[in-house]
């Protein structure tokens, strides 16, 4: 990283003073003064210490010290209190950057830890950030952090698989674990850890090798992803079913407001609780089409029939124009 050039010129005048003042005390006072002589009065006489002088001045040296003390003290002061300054400032920034972001880990709430900042961590935080869902990214290695600034993102420099660390982003608290770190041993590890600790938080995993995926669910991973299948896959449907994956692309993307696709869950004392997906009024008033219901057993209930009860718990999985979709946000909360 380049030093600014502000910092680097209040650096040079100070150094840039000393050396004058040497060589100017070496060659007016020969004979006298040899070069430690020289440095030594150069930084008593801009230092303003006045220990006096090391061997008498000739006219001329005294003419010099006169120079030396009108411009140069000035000058060594000003650049010496702005590099101090600078310091303490940086460091009292840092230490106000710090502080701020221990307590925004202490209030956060409901939010997602992202274990591992490469290729991939860097992809799924980019996702969070454009969907505006808090979250907490680790990683061992200070330097992949370096280059990270994400409104809804706090970057946290430690080991994913230690407790202490895990804590530290507020795992008791948190909604959601997303683990994709280059090593399945690593990423297990962290499953079982983060599931110990908070039994209720939902885990998604990488990982490379298919065998570890049965390891990884039953070390407590709600969700197993394995991007080389996924990519193999999405690879030969753009060549079997290019349309289908255009329509894909086009309601999962954010950057796509004309369609959305989203999910919702089903609240206790909602309007849409215990009412039927005709008489919800769902695609006459408000446009959206309901393409599936998770039921809380697990069940998926494809293209529901109009005659279909909504239940406490249900996902609903919804198509509709990202303005309509807040309606379907709003039906699906508790009453006020």
């Amino acid at each position: 990283m380049r030093m600014p050039r502000r910092v680097l010129m209040l650096w040079l005048v100070p150094v840039a003073l000393v050396v004058v003042g040497t060589i100017g005390y070496r060659v007016i006072e020969a004979g006298r003064y040899d070069l430690f002589d020289s440095l030594y009065m150069t930084i008593v006489t801009l230092s303003t210490i006045g220990y006096g002088e090391t061997h008498e001045l000739s006219r001329a040296g005294r003419v010099f010290t006169i120079f030396l003390i009108l411009s140069g003290v000035s000058a060594f002061f000003y650049s010496v209190t702005e590099i101090a300054r600078s310091v303490v400032g940086g460091e009292m920034a840092n230490m106000l950057g710090k502080r701020k972001m221990e307590r925004t880990l202490a209030t956060l709430k409901d939010h997602i830890i992202v274990c591992g900042y490469g290729r991939m961590g860097r992809l799924v935080c980019r996702e969070f950030a454009r969907n505006h869902r808090p979250f907490v990214v680790i990683d061992i290695n200070e330097a992949d952090l370096r280059d990270f600034e994400c409104e809804n993102g706090i970057k946290l420099v430690g080991d994913a698989t230690s407790d202490d660390v895990l804590r530290h982003a507020g795992i008791e608290r948190a909604h959601s674990l997303v683990t994709v770190m280059s090593s399945d041993a690593d990423n297990l590890f962290t499953t079982l850890s983060a599931r110990l600790l908070n039994p209720k938080v939902v885990i998604v995993a990488r990982v490379e090798e298919m065998q570890s995926g049965q390891k990884l669910i039953r070390a407590g991973a709600n969700r197993v992803v394995s991007p080389y299948e996924i990519g193999g896959q999405r690879v030969a449907q753009a060549v079997i079913k290019p349309t289908v994956v255009d329509f894909i692309d086009l309601t999962s993307q954010s950057e796509h407001i004309a369609l959305q696709m989203e999910e919702r869950r089903v609240e206790a004392n909602s309007a849409l609780a215990g009412s039927t997906l005709d008489d919800s009024r769902l695609h006459a008033e408000h446009h959206l089409m309901i393409v599936a219901i998770k039921k809380p057993t697990g069940q998926m209930v494809f293209n529901p029939p109009v005659e279909t009860v909504f239940e406490v718990g249900d996902i609903l999985i919804a198509i509709g124009h990202r303005d309509h979709l807040g309606a379907l946000d709003k039906l699906a909360k508790p009453k006020a």
